[in-house]
This record gives structure tokens, sequence and C-alpha cells, in this order.
């Protein structure tokens, strides 16, 4: 039966997040469509039942599923996302314990808050790209949480590569390339840390995260093997410097949508926690997800035979007229009040995060995103002319100028001149 569905791997790279939804509509909007990628079956599933399918482990496996390439640039060989049934548990739980309690969330907030505040001075007088500036603060915070301390100019470092690693993971050419070299070079350094802890080096701090990976257990009761525990230490770093792209988002919906920032200032925790769904729901940053049928399944009445690679429309579910109401309107106040259901909201995953493949750093992705839109809608800035679109045909995208904003006089005493552009407008993030 697959064989006779076109391939759609060279359309996937064309038109990236509209893909899924494109693909959907050529086939009237169906939640289950056959089609081949890379010359193999694959089948797009989309809804909640194809959510609640993708998420029980008893049918869809992730051994197997990320091709070398993601491997190699996004997650890293051995990582957690790889695992399933016993091994997986045994993984998660780890996680589990150092990323979702209250103190975790709350240690690494707190690092974030201060590195803002210093950060704020530093920018004080001078343009900068709100991007880039973000990855490397949230770069020196989740290493200084995780027992890794380092200087500013190596969280820099450290931010550049961990962005390189999720730009350059679903391309080929140049950006592949950067990834692949970044991945190496931090695991390089993780891994020496790793053997730092295990003989006992009396200059790291005990009681961290990376004495918790380092000294963790398989279920067959040996150490997790050093590279792996290398690679799930910086599947903790990357995935925060990567709440970059969602800071960066929520600095770009209060500059389209002004009235947001006294909504932020004056409603306090609840708003900026709606505001910070709303941003996950709103803007592209997965595309998809994917999987294997671990057996011969069936969804919405269509089989799907077993070794099937399945993608689940992540973008497309978060836009879908079925499942929200006016899905291309930002409106924070869908979540004012109500917490979304937990297949509702799925851009870090759906099924239970302390048991399942949900993402373990949700809670921290939150957390910071309510500290950071408040904070983004106190600031006193200028928001210069430039290029802030978003292309859908660029996996990951974000706003092509990456937010620069202009933070007070320059040398002569004076506002730093506009960027001239067709894109974007000028605006104030007041303070």
């Amino acid at each position: 039966m697959s064989g006779h569905h076109i391939d759609s791997t060279l359309s996937l790279l064309t038109h990236g997040y509209a893909w899924a939804p494109d693909l959907r509509r050529a086939h009237d909007g169906a939640p289950v469509v056959h089609t081949r990628l890379m010359g193999h079956p694959a089948v797009l599933l989309h809804g909640p039942e194809a959510v609640a399918l993708f998420y029980d482990e008893s049918r869809v496996q992730r051994h197997g599923a990320l091709p070398a390439p993601v491997l190699d640039t996004l997650f890293g060989r051995g990582a957690v996302h790889t695992l399933d049934g016993a091994h997986h548990r045994g993984r998660k739980e780890l996680l589990v314990k150092l990323l979702m309690s209250a103190e975790a969330v709350g240690g690494l907030n707190a690092r974030v808050e201060s590195g803002w505040r210093d950060a704020l001075d530093d920018w004080e007088g001078r343009r900068v790209v709100l991007f880039d500036e973000v990855a490397a603060l949230l770069a020196g915070a989740v290493c200084d949480w995780v027992g890794l301390p380092v200087t500013d100019e190596a969280a820099r470092e450290i931010a550049e590569d961990c962005v390189a690693m999720v730009d350059g993971f679903a391309t080929a050419g140049p950006r592949h390339v950067r990834a692949r070299r970044a991945r190496h070079r931090q695991e390089q350094g993780l891994l020496a840390a790793v053997y730092s802890v295990r003989a006992h080096d009396p200059h790291l701090v005990p009681g961290t995260v990376v004495e918790a990976v380092a000294l963790h257990r398989e279920p067959d009761g040996t150490l997790l093997d050093p590279h792996t525990a290398a690679v799930e230490l910086l599947n903790i770093i990357r995935p925060t410097v990567a709440i970059s792209w969602f800071v960066t988002f929520a600095a770009h919906a209060l500059h389209r949508h002004p009235g947001q920032r006294e909504q932020l200032r004056a409603h306090g925790p609840a708003h900026a926690r709606a505001f910070a769904h709303e941003v996950r729901r709103f803007y592209p940053f997965v595309p998809f997800i994917g999987g294997l049928a671990a057996r011969d399944l069936a969804c919405a009445g269509e089989e799907i035979p077993a070794g099937t690679l399945l993608l689940l429309d992540v973008y497309g579910h978060h836009h879908d007229p079925a499942l929200w109401e006016r899905p291309y309107h930002f409106a924070p106040g869908r979540f004012l009040g109500r917490e979304p259901g937990r297949d509702e909201l799925i851009p870090q995953g759906g099924g239970d995060a302390r048991t399942g493949h949900r993402c373990p750093g949700e809670d921290i992705t939150l957390s910071l995103l309510t500290t950071l839109s408040p904070a983004l809608a106190r600031l006193d800035a200028d928001v210069p002319r430039q290029d802030l679109s978003i292309p859908l045909g660029r996996i990951p995208t974000r706003p092509r100028s990456g937010f620069v904003i202009d933070l007070g006089p320059g040398p002569g005493g004076s506002r730093l001149p506009l960027i001239s552009g067709a894109h974007g407008g000028r605006s104030r993030l007041r303070h």
C-alpha cells in the first residue's frame, strides 16, 4: 500500500512548518495521511486521538525513529529521547528528579533573574540582538545551576554552540556541519566533567546536577556510559539555551501587540503564565515529532503497519480551528483562569512528563517565560526598524533580525539612529 504514495521529502525541505498542514489540506484535512520520506513509508498524524496514540509507549517506540543526522546534532547518541521501556523509565526518573521539583525550577529561575539584571546594566547605551544576548544569559545561568559555572565569555561560546545544534539539525550544508562540530565540542567538555566527578575532584561542589548525572546507574546497576552521561548533561543545557527562541517570540508578540505590555505589567503572574502558554502555542518552534509504530496500529480508521515512521503534527495541532478558536490570533486570554489540558497544548510533547516522553523541562520553560515576559514588558528600549518576519520555510525559525533593541544614548549622548528597512516598525518597551 505504501508504495503508491508520493515521496514528500522535497516538499518538507521546501515548505518547513507549512508542510504538514499543506499535506493534510491536500487530503481533505484527514487526521491520518500516508506518505513517504527519504523513500520510506511514513504517516502524518493529527488531532487529539493521534496525540493519545503517539504518547502510548505500547504502541509507539522511539528507538530507531530519529535519523542519524538528528542524533549527531540535536539529541546525541544514547539520549533519553531514543529509549523505550525500562531503560527510558530509569533515565526519565533521573531527569524528573533533577528538573521538575519546585526547588530545581526556582533555583534556575533565580539565576536567570539575576543574570537579567546584570545584562540590563551591560546593555545600557547599546544596541543589542535580543536573541543572542538571552542565549548567552541562559547558558551562563544553566551552567552555574548544573554545577559547572563558567565565565561570561565561555557562556557566550556555549550559547553559540547550543544555538548551532538547534539551528542545524533539520538541514544539510554549512548549518548542519556547524551543528555537528558544536555538539562534539560541547560533549567533549562535559565528558571531562563526568570523569572529574568520578575521580572525586575536590573542586566540584557536591550535590549538583552534574554529579547526579555522572553517578547515575542504569537499570542493571552499571554506571551510565561516560559519553552518554555527557550527552544527557548537554540535553539539559542545550534545551535551556533554546528557550531564547521563546523569549524572542515573546518580545515579537509584545511588539506586534503593544496592549499586552500593559496587561503583563498590571495583572501579575496569572496573566504572565497565560501569555507564556500562548507564545508556545502561537509561534512556530517544533514542527512535528517522530516515532515508530511498535506494532500494527489503527488511527481514525486507518491501518498503520508496524515499523512505519509516525510524525505527530505539532504546528498544525496548535493552529487547527477545530481545536482552537481563531487559532491565528494571538490571544493569551484563552488560557486565563485555566491550565491547558495534558494533550491540548503540546509544544514540548503530550502525555505525562513524569513517565512518558513529554519534555521534563517544560516547567522550567514556563517558569522562565513567566519571569522574562513581564521583564520585557517593563524594558525601556527602542525597537528600531528591522526585518521581523518569521520565515515558515526555515526549521527552526525565528525573527530574521534576532530582534534588535536599542537601550539608550550612544557615544554622543543621544539615541542611536533607527535601523531603516522595509519590515517591522518602531515601538517602545517601557520600564
